[in-house]
């Protein structure tokens, strides 16, 4: 036990100034001394002098002397990327050009001709492209739609709805009528009701592929459309009206016509309920490929056999390798990357695909018979998660034909993305590797292969149209441009790369966007190419930032931003859409002071905020000045590769020859000025 006087003598202690580090002899002179000497002195008590602070105590001193060293250098580092934004040149911010005021949230938007249709509340809605007003309005279901696509099939628009049920709806919208084709995958029993993942239309509206998944199975129904038949029922519907006949209940409560009371209507848009148009033809079920295992077959004679159509070659279904070899190849595999496979294994997810409709080309081997009218799809192309393969299977085909694939492309790694062009001439195969493999479908032949950098591998593939760069500007060619290509590939890193693909030359690969290290709140999350403006792609980034940037430079040309008053509620996912016919996009904006007090999603208030690239003094020109002629392409001698091989042999052939009879006029000229000069020479002769 202490004494109480020793602990008053504790108390009586009084601090001390103690000097930092070593001490040390100081100088004669006073000349020498330090200035600073004060700051090596610190104010210390004796108890401190003596001992350290024990435990635990010492440990919450490093914790929290740790803790205010961290906050500080966060501090510093806000503060300097401060300053190193306000030195930064900001681009021009555009506002919206006009605003349509929504009591509901939307879900999803799309744009065909002059309309756009927005999916939300129990049903979609249909605006007017250039004044934003609602001229129609369609809800009649009990659940919100969160997926729409609108194709344009020339006079009329072919409408294709999801909801969140997963149940697909397709319309078909005809000058003032708005008329319902089918619910595809619609049952009455719900317990066999299947969902709709994705859904795609082949180029002109002549076929529809639907992947649904159901009762733990997954499977890509395609159906042809008749739309040459839509087009006369609606034309005559006195034809296909049936008054006697009853509709059932369901079916009524999804049909009712809309009263006019809510609506601002321009046009008189009716929905015909009472109009039956043609359904869907099925032609075929694509389920995924089986897993590859041993073989039963018992001689190479049957394998051979098996393949004699070439149906399914390159598959790897057809083979001789037995159960055995299977499992000692295994064996091998395992005890040599060990160290490699021990941990739990992930939960095997449920298989995807991705399925593209291909028009006629020299690639796609299709039967003589066959005959395929141009522009239309003959062929859907289909990879499946974890294949290494990309399958082909032909659309001239019944639900009654065998569905086995016509071709097989098989690829080095599985393919994880792959993209059609907007033009189908054009395809892209991206693998788990990182390589891209690209294809001139029209040409039938491989423009290349390409890697992408070390660690980045690709989350989208975007095409942008075939662009020159002439005299510092970016242009459109007049007329069809064959084997050039040009996209930017959205990778997981959040970089951004442009790939650019010409003839049989090599690929080439550039860096647009490097991956954020600093500012993670810049990463890149969707990409969408501008087709008004050439070799431009609007960036959205995860801050919520709108930026134009010209791939070509590269930099940012311009910003776009709601007001202030509105901003992006979920910017990693914004909601938007970009015409590919109208120098436009639209973007769906949040009102901030409305989200924490609504007590639904659908009572926030939304705008759809509508921005016009010719509404702009910087971008005016460029969108309204964006082809070159082809008279000026020919001229320079920097595009010569734009042009097809028989046009620049022609091209060389017709300088040569106009060279050639340039020269032979100048020759014949020569010759012409010699003889008079020799016979003027021979008259001053004479005369004198």
């Amino acid at each position: 036990m202490t004494s109480p006087k020793g602990s008053r003598a504790q108390k009586l202690k009084l601090p001390t100034l103690t000097r930092k580090g070593t001490l040390e002899v100081p100088s004669p002179t006073e000349k020498d001394w330090s200035k600073d000497d004060e700051e090596d002195w610190v104010f210390k008590g004796p108890d401190q002098e003596q001992d350290s602070l024990p435990q635990p105590y010492r440990m919450i001193n490093k914790l929290v002397n740790f803790l205010f060293d961290h906050s500080w250098e966060i501090i510093e580092e806000r503060d300097a990327s401060r300053k190193a934004e306000l030195s930064r040149i900001q681009p021009t911010i555009y506002p919206p050009l006009l605003e349509s005021k929504l009591n509901k949230m939307p879900n999803c938007m799309a744009i065909s001709q002059d309309y756009v249709f927005i999916g939300g509340t129990k049903g979609f809605s249909i605006y007017n492209l250039y004044n934003a007003k609602r001229i129609y309005v369609w809800e009649k279901l009990k659940v919100d739609v969160t997926y729409i696509w609108a194709t344009d099939l020339g006079s009329e628009i072919l409408i294709a709805s999801v909801d969140e049920m997963g149940i697909i709806r397709l319309f078909y919208f005809y000058k003032d009528g708005l008329y319902l084709i089918k619910a595809i995958n619609e049952v009455d029993d719900t317990s066999k009701q299947t969902t709709c993942i994705k859904m795609e239309i082949s180029e002109g509206g002549d076929f529809a592929a639907f992947l649904l998944q159901g009762a733990g199975d997954i499977w890509l129904d395609v159906y042809k459309l008749p739309k040459e038949s839509w087009l006369k029922e609606v034309e005559h519907p006195q034809l296909t009206i049936n008054p006697k006949k009853k509709v059932r209940q369901l079916q009524l409560n999804t049909l009712d016509p809309v009263t006019a009371d809510n609506l601002e209507m321009d046009i008189n848009i009716s929905f015909r309920g009472d109009v039956k148009l043609s359904l869907p033809v099925y032609i075929m079920k694509i389920k995924p490929p089986k897993p590859v295992v041993g073989t039963t077959f018992k001689s190479p004679l049957e394998v051979f056999a098996k393949i004699e159509d070439c149906c399914g070659l390159g598959s790897g279904q057809n083979h001789f390798i037995k159960d055995s070899q299977w499992e000692r190849q295994a064996a091998i595999f395992n005890a040599t990357f060990r160290k490699y496979l021990d941990g739990e294994w992930e939960e095997e997810l449920l298989s995807m695909a991705a399925f593209h409709f291909l028009l006629p080309s020299c690639i796609i081997a299709m039967p003589v018979e066959v005959k395929s009218p141009p522009g239309v799809a003959c062929v859907i192309g289909v990879h499946w998660t974890g294949s290494h393969n990309f399958f082909l299977y032909s659309l001239n085909r019944t639900l009654k034909d065998k569905v086995d694939p016509e071709g097989v492309w098989p690829c080095a790694a599985p393919i994880v993305v792959s993209q059609l062009s907007c033009c189908c001439s054009y395809l892209v195969l991206a693998c788990e590797d990182g390589v891209l493999t690209l294809w001139d479908l029209a040409k039938g032949l491989s423009l290349g292969v390409i890697a992408l950098p070390e660690r980045c591998f690709c989350q989208s593939i975007h095409f942008l149209k075939y662009f020159l760069v002439h005299k510092g500007q970016n242009m459109y060619p007049e007329g069809p441009v064959k084997s050039q290509m040009k996209c930017v590939v959205l990778c997981t890193d959040a970089s951004l790369q442009l790939v650019a693909a010409t003839g049989t030359q090599r690929p080439t690969l550039s860096v647009l966007v490097e991956r954020p290290v600093k500012h993670l709140d810049e990463a890149i999350c969707a990409v969408a190419p501008v087709q008004a403006l050439p070799g431009m792609v609007l960036i959205f980034s995860s801050n919520g930032s709108v930026h134009l940037m010209d791939v070509a430079k590269p930099q940012i040309v311009c910003a776009f931003a709601p007001p202030r008053s509105y901003h992006l509620a979920v910017p990693w996912k914004p909601v938007f859409v970009v015409s590919l016919h109208h120098p436009c996009f639209l973007l769906r904006g949040d009102h901030p002071d409305e989200i924490g007090s609504a007590s639904q999603a659908e009572d926030i208030p939304n705008s759809i905020f509508y921005f016009n690239f010719e509404a702009y003094p910087l971008l005016e020109q460029i969108s309204r000045n964006c082809t070159i002629p082809q008279a000026n392409v020919l001229d320079d001698t920097t595009f010569p590769q734009v042009l097809p091989l028989e046009e620049r042999c022609e091209n060389f052939f017709q300088k040569r020859f106009r060279k050639l009879v340039k020269n032979k006029v100048k020759e014949q000229e020569y010759w012409t000025r010699l003889r008079r000069y020799s016979s003027l020479l021979q008259r001053e002769n004479l005369n004198k």
